[in-house]
């Protein structure tokens, strides 16, 4: 039965309820671009709301939790997950546009290009994550698609494994190495006002407002909002952009219920954009990353992409130990695009390049409930979850592209004219449907504490149902996917020491299956869904001032091919990833700020098909990943400060065959601020360099293509606060 189509413009929103958790202790303390202050340690009665975000920790750059699935915001001390957020004011301070300007300072995440387009994929334990797959206040089917401007995150967190108990499918099937989330920006007590303005070196020129303001006798009433405009060349030659983000968001909180609404717009126009590079079967090395300002797209090579936004939760405090809680959001996506990606066939960076123009739309809408308590069982105490998830998605697409391809040169590129298109599908002014993708689930879970809660247990169960049905270029019913899973989660946490916790955790990730190729015995039947395992150990440390983490993790996750016996096409194969993780972050010493970590990871084919490439590393995975980052406070010099940051990247694959290797790569990053009083107002003058070595690298390879890492950029930044 076919379902009825989605507007995001007929969302009604009927929504209470939230959540309680138990009692907790957070460490928090603040910093600003002069001082530093002293450690706050707050205890509250009760962190009631899965809503509230945890304080950031010392140094302000992390926070001291984040966003665990359907349990909503908790320490990350109490929880057997690795869990980081980044705050705003490192958003602010390192001048990050898009989430993979913030994620670069977390050694498990590797950023590139999605194929063919400008999306920001990413990568993280080894395995991809796409754009369309990051949560908005936990909530998939919200967020824009490609590219996510930083200026609508309060936090932008960091879920490190597998999480199909925590956060459910994703739309797009992706993150089983990992989950990315961003909170909305709320209006703190005290009133904001603050206007910036930004320039490049090449040009592009940003301006933005932040506002916020509480109301009410008790401030109950809040209101966000922000806004940023952008417009002139990258530092890629010929490359030009233009980026319109707005959000406002209203909030409520109540004596024992709380409430907000998301309202958000955010467009993006590509001219000129350089893509991804291919290489050819005939190449037995990676060819030499181009200048890193380059550019080897033709001029006519752009995408617009446009998406309305909107979500509203709900918490209430049934009882004074039990929340009931509620969301429903969702977004509405036009994108158009004329795309070139060339394909090297030569060592001297000969290569052809295609032509192909995509209209693309999208519908989505999620939502979630479900109720949470705290209770005691004698000495035992309870942290039950009852939650359910839903996501739903239509796309509609076509094409036209013109062939063959043109001849060209990445060091040398063509001046090449646009075609007509010889091929077509569907109707480019009017897309037809090409997919509806359907993710319900209910997970129940229970955290067992022991005592004094110093030994906690978590047990639970997402029982899962994902539908999947495609149409081709006409709209006609091609197949359909439907399967469900029982997904379980185990975990443990350990406090031998108020600073110390260890922890475990068997958890598991779900992704819709393959269709069997033409070519096998069960040609067009949908194989079920893909069930990847991951177990992890781990310490987490927290001294107050300085806390990091340690991790061990493996994940398996199955691969199919067809059979050379049987000709059926199923899971037969088997990737799995062993990596050590490290992070150190909080600030040591007076007005002296880290954060930094490093991973190692062993990306080994387990399994493959009559044991062709068996033990080879898998496409587009680093062996190791650095990242070392620092702030300092000058005492000489009150309101400066020096920041800097090395990024290593570890030698990658392009191929199964372990034939073409991608070099490792190191970029350095430098930057420098002043605040300064103006009365009652503060201004903060911003410079950062990226890239200062204007180093030639290839920065990522996965996919199975190239991307190219940005040349040497200067940002200058002022802004006012009053």
């Amino acid at each position: 039965m076919s379902r009825p189509s989605l507007s995001w413009r007929s969302f009604t929103f009927m929504l209470l309820g939230i959540l309680p958790v138990p009692s907790a202790v957070w460490a928090q303390a603040s910093s600003n671009d002069s001082a530093s202050l002293d450690t706050v340690t707050v205890i509250g009665e009760a962190t009631a709301s899965g809503d509230t975000t945890a304080p950031a920790f010392a140094g302000g750059q992390v926070a001291a939790g984040a966003r665990v699935g359907t349990w909503g915001q908790r320490k990350a001390a109490d929880v057997p997950f690795n869990v980081i957020g980044f705050t705003a004011e490192l958003i602010e301070n390192q001048q990050s546009e898009t989430l993979a300007d913030v994620l670069i300072n977390d050694a498990s995440v590797q950023s590139g290009y999605g194929y063919g387009n400008y999306a920001e994929k990413f990568q993280i334990r080894g395995f991809e994550l796409d754009g369309e797959d990051i949560a908005y206040g936990g909530l998939y089917g919200v967020l824009p698609r490609q590219v996510v401007a930083t200026n609508i995150a309060e936090r932008v967190e960091l879920f490190k494994g597998a999480n199909a108990f925590a956060n459910g499918v994703s739309p797009g099937g992706s993150g089983v190495g990992g989950a990315i989330n961003v909170e909305p920006k709320r209006a703190s007590d005290e009133p904001l006002t603050q206007l910036t303005t930004g320039v490049t070196d090449s040009g592009y020129v940003e301006s933005g407002i932040e506002l916020g303001r509480r109301f009410g006798d008790q401030n109950q009433f809040g209101v966000r909002a922000s806004i940023e405009r952008g417009r002139g060349d990258t530092a890629i030659d010929d490359e030009e952009r233009r980026a319109t983000s707005a959000v406002i968001g209203l909030d409520y909180r109540g004596e024992r219920g709380r409430a907000s609404l998301d309202i958000g717009h955010q467009s993006h126009t590509v001219n000129g954009g350089r893509p991804v590079v291919r290489v050819g079967s005939g190449l037995s090395r990676v060819p030499d990353a181009p200048s890193a300002s380059s550019n080897h797209a033709p001029e006519w090579a752009n995408t617009e992409l446009e998406t309305n936004f909107a979500m509203l939760r709900g918490e209430y405090d049934i009882a004074d130990s039990w929340t009931a809680y509620a969301a429903l959001g969702g977004s509405d996506t036009r994108e158009s695009g004329i795309y070139a990606t060339p394909t090297v066939n030569a060592e001297d960076g000969s290569a052809t390049i295609g032509q192909m123009e995509v209209p693309y739309r999208a519908e989505s809408m999620g939502g979630q409930a479900g109720l949470r308590g705290v209770f005691d069982t004698g000495a035992v105490s309870h942290q039950l979850d009852l939650g359910y998830s839903s996501v739903y998605r239509t796309t509609r697409s076509a094409y036209e592209m013109a062939s063959p391809g043109l001849p060209t040169n990445i060091y040398q590129p063509a001046d090449i004219s646009l075609r007509e298109p010889v091929f077509a599908g569907g109707d480019m002014n009017d897309p037809n449907l090409r997919s509806r993708t359907r993710n319900d689930g209910v997970s129940l879970s229970d955290t067992l504490g022991f005592l004094d809660d110093r030994l906690l247990f978590t047990l639970g169960a997402r029982y899962q149902e994902v539908d999947v049905t495609n149409y081709d270029y006409d709209g006609n019913f091609d197949d359909n996917f439907s399967d469900t899973r029982l997904s379980p989660v185990y975990g443990v946490v350990v406090k031998p020491t108020k600073a110390l916790s260890l922890y475990a955790n068997h958890i598991e990730a779900l992704q819709p299956g393959d269709t069997a190729p033409t070519t096998a015995v069960n040609a067009g039947q949908s194989i079920g869904l893909v069930e990847a395992k991951q177990n992890e150990l781990g310490a987490k440390l927290d001294l107050g001032n300085l806390g990091g983490s340690l991790s061990l993790f493996e994940i398996e996750q199955p691969n199919a091919f067809t059979d050379t016996q049987t000709g059926i096409y199923d899971y037969y194969g088997e990737q799995r990833n062993r990596g050590v993780e490290l992070s150190v972050y909080g600030e040591p010493l007076d007005g002296f700020r880290l954060l930094s970590s490093a991973m190692w990871i062993d990306p080994e084919l387990t399994r493959t098909d009559d044991g062709t490439n068996q033990g080879n590393d898998a496409v587009g995975v680093p062996g190791y990943r650095l990242v070392l980052g620092s702030e300092w406070d000058i005492p000489q010099a009150p309101g400066w400060t020096l920041s800097g940051r090395a990024v290593r990247n570890g030698s990658q694959y392009l191929d199964a065959a372990n034939q073409l290797e991608v070099d490792s790569w190191t970029r350095w990053d430098l930057g420098v601020r002043f605040a300064m009083p103006l009365n009652t107002n503060t201004l903060t003058l911003r410079a950062n360099i990226e890239n200062l070595t204007d180093e030639n690298y290839w920065a990522s390879a996965t996919g199975g293509y190239l991307t190219q890492g940005e040349p040497r950029t200067v940002k200058l930044s002022a802004a006012l606060d009053f």
